[in-house]
């Protein structure tokens, strides 16, 4: 038997000042304030949802975590496209922040290498693909950075 899932419900992190936190998801991303998780009168959590289809984001206060999680991908946000993903690249310059380049990657295009104040780096990932993969088939990715170089190399520009 296979369970019935349904996506991700939300993604969590740790956090080290939840104020600072919820302010640069609002300011970078659109993110607002959907919830405040309170325990014995202290805000410790916050739950925050995205006006335009983005995941659902949970933030936790607990500075030791965050610090030990600090400069890992746990995940990467999708975008529609290629072309959503440059106009994000625009606006992240336009705020100072330092970021990886568009890249070519292993199935679509990725903006790699932006973290947020806790040093978690925030990845997003086109849900649109320049390489078709059957269901049924297991794709094999050696050396992901470079393979995917050559490829888009190989391919030409756009």
């Amino acid at each position: 038997m296979i369970p019935t899932l349904a996506g991700v419900h939300h993604l969590k992190l740790p956090v080290a000042d939840l104020a600072r936190s919820v302010e640069w998801y609002r300011t970078r991303l659109g993110y607002e304030v959907a919830v405040e998780f309170h325990e014995e009168g202290r805000l410790m959590g916050v739950g925050m949802r995205h006006p335009a289809g983005g995941p659902v984001m949970a933030f936790r206060l607990d500075p030791e975590k965050a610090a030990a999680a600090a400069g890992f991908d746990y995940f990467s946000i999708g975008v529609p496209d290629r072309d959503a993903l440059e106009a994000l690249a625009r606006h992240l310059d336009q705020l100072g922040d330092e970021h990886g380049e568009v890249q070519f990657a292993s199935i679509g295009w990725i903006l790699p290498l932006l973290h947020d104040p806790d040093g978690h780096e925030v990845r997003f990932y086109t849900v649109e693909s320049h390489t078709e993969t059957l269901e049924s088939e297991v794709r094999r990715v050696e050396n992901p950075v470079e393979s995917a170089a050559e490829e888009e190399a190989r391919r030409g520009p756009r």
